[in-house]
């Protein structure tokens, strides 16, 4: 009798376990369904970014000095394919095929990009911001992650700030120009600010020392927003 009942505990408790794992592989792939759903609705939404990106720069070859935007003209097409493809890169690692060929195209069009900022600079007279930043996501580059933070932070606050980032280790002929044009070495993170290289982690303040336009960026901002909110105390009076 006492078998008996020993043997059905074992077939309870081996159904239950069975139902656990049968339930959390349903879940799991319940989940890793949706993020590959996902991830493909990114890249049909990067393939349009792309295309658009490719228009948006013989548009603005054309334009005007009146009519280009200095401070903003294409920079946030840019952010926002950056976004995207780091959570690709966070989703499917640094070393997928699709996600190695798209940060190649993404590094392409930031070259564009400095190349048309180069030419409006030239054509209109103005000196954008501009930080060319190098790294490495194989591992090898803990400070690297911190300073992403950073200058992700930076740019937020500082529309009018350009940033550039690519990846050291990425095999494509224009990012190695880029290195050798600046006289980049393999310590990373690297900064390229005013023709000048600095390596190492930059703190958000460091980079303002750096850069003393930033600060006159925000004072003359919050000087406005302080104007802004002073009319309009006045106007409900």
């Amino acid at each position: 009798m006492r078998k008996t009942i020993d043997s059905k505990k074992y077939i309870l408790a081996l159904a239950i376990t069975v139902a656990v794992f049968v339930g959390a592989l349903i879940i799991s792939n319940k989940f890793s369904a949706q993020r590959i759903a996902e991830i493909k609705a990114i890249e049909s939404n990067i393939s349009m970014d792309i295309l658009s990106s490719e228009t948006q720069f013989a548009l603005l070859k054309e334009s005007s000095c009146k009519a280009v935007d200095h401070s903003s003209a294409f920079s946030e097409e840019l952010n926002e394919l950056a976004q995207k493809l780091s959570y690709m890169e966070d989703s499917l690692g640094a070393k997928n095929s699709e996600v190695i060929s798209l940060k190649k195209y993404y590094s392409l069009l930031q070259v564009k990009d400095y190349l048309l900022v180069k030419q409006v600079q030239e054509k209109c007279g103005v000196k954008p911001i501009t930080i060319i930043y190098f790294y490495s996501n194989t591992g090898d580059c803990e400070e690297c992650v911190r300073e992403g933070y950073v200058l992700t932070r930076l740019r937020q606050e500082f529309p009018e700030l350009r940033i550039y980032a690519f990846d050291y280790n990425l095999d494509l002929s224009v990012v190695n120009t880029m290195k050798s044009i600046y006289g980049v070495r393999d310590t990373l993170p690297a900064l390229n600010i005013w023709e000048e290289n600095y390596y190492g982690f930059k703190s958000a303040e460091e980079i303002e020392i750096i850069i003393p336009q930033l600060k006159k960026l925000r004072a003359a901002r919050e000087k406005a927003e302080a104007e802004a909110k002073e009319t309009a105390t006045s106007t409900k009076k």
